[in-house]
């Protein structure tokens, strides 16, 4: 077997990868792309066959953050030109669902901006997500409202919520980098108090912000130690106006290396090609579904996606079969 193969088999083990065969990931050889891709596959092919489940997201509160994350365009240290708004009304949030439901997206992220949710802004969400569930049977619900406060994962719960997202977005030793307005535990604390309510924890991270391959290797390892259920990878697409502006460190090949480095590291979980995907990836997306299972379609919270249609051609082209199946913790719980 080759270096890749034994990475694999390791992974399929449940076994922990060693330093030097995670860096063996991210330093791969561009001409031994494909062969690592499809050690990759193996893996996700034992835990999810050809199927690929979509997401949609829905901005529900934009800009008018007082945190500094130095990524965000809509941090307070950012002067990108974007569109600021506060709290959607309920209406709003039901009908982003119902467009979800026509996409076939089998998850739909009510996603607001801000340090964590006012009582008034999580009885919006909770009214909204009480009405989504009745109309759309089976649609997994994911909330991404920043630091929770005490009782409010509870509420989120018993509305009806699913999963709830909250990224670490980087290592902890580079998270002063990135941000000062909190903490890499206030993040962690947020996660773990969704899996303490029972929701399934959803969280990822943000590569191509200056951190080192060692910082990528310390992401998927954390995740892994969260036991994050979904765990979704953006590649840094940095707006004018931000902290950021102007970082252009990727490459195509080096993000399918870092997704086919979380897939090894985090064998049974759902990994998510995020934000980002057209800008880094470009022509080689499609290779994106070889280690990752999940995309979003439609757009982002402040960036255009890629137009819908063309998403499902690329499933279509690659022989993958839409993953129409709600979240089951029971079964992702099974796997491992």
């Amino acid at each position: 077997m080759n270096l890749y193969d034994v990475i694999s088999e390791t992974s399929l083990a449940g076994k922990e990868l060693t330093d030097d065969q995670a860096m063996a990931v991210l330093g791969c050889p561009d001409d031994e792309l494909l062969p690592l891709l499809h050690a990759a596959y193996k893996v996700r092919k034992s835990f999810y066959g050809n199927k690929v489940k979509l997401n949609m997201i829905i901005n529900t509160k934009s800009g008018l953050c007082p945190e500094n994350c130095g990524y965000c365009a809509q941090s307070i240290v950012s002067k990108a030109p974007i569109e600021k708004y506060s709290m959607m009304k309920k209406d709003e949030i039901v009908a982003g669902a119902a467009r979800a439901a026509d996409l076939n997206a089998g998850t739909y992220c009510i996603v607001a901006s801000g340090r964590g949710p006012a009582n008034r802004e999580l009885d919006i969400v909770v009214d909204a997500v009480k009405e989504i569930k009745d109309k759309h049977k089976g649609m997994t619900v994911c909330a991404c409202l920043g630091i929770l406060k005490p009782g409010q994962a509870e509420r989120l719960k018993e509305a009806g919520v699913d999963r709830y997202n909250h990224n670490i977005n980087t290592s902890r030793n580079y998270h002063h980098k990135i941000t000062t307005s909190h903490t890499y535990d206030d993040r962690v604390k947020t996660v773990e108090a969704a899996k303490s309510s029972g929701i399934s924890p959803c969280s990822g991270v943000i590569i191509g912000m200056k951190e080192s391959k060692e910082d990528v290797i310390d992401m998927a390892r954390s995740l892994k130690v969260l036991d994050a259920d979904s765990i979704p990878v953006n590649f840094l697409n940095a707006m004018d106006g931000t902290p950021l502006e102007g970082t252009d460190e990727l490459n195509p090949r080096y993000c399918l290396k870092v997704l086919c480095l979380f897939r090894f590291i985090n064998p049974t979980k759902e990994i998510r090609i995020s934000g980002g995907r057209e800008v880094n990836l470009r022509s080689l997306q499609p290779l994106g579904l070889y280690p990752a299972n999940s995309i979003f379609i439609g757009d982002y919270l402040t960036t255009e996606g890629q137009e819908g249609s063309k998403d499902w051609k690329m499933l279509e082209d690659m022989g993958f079969e839409v993953d129409l199946e709600p979240l089951n913790r029971e079964i992702a719980n099974a796997l491992t």
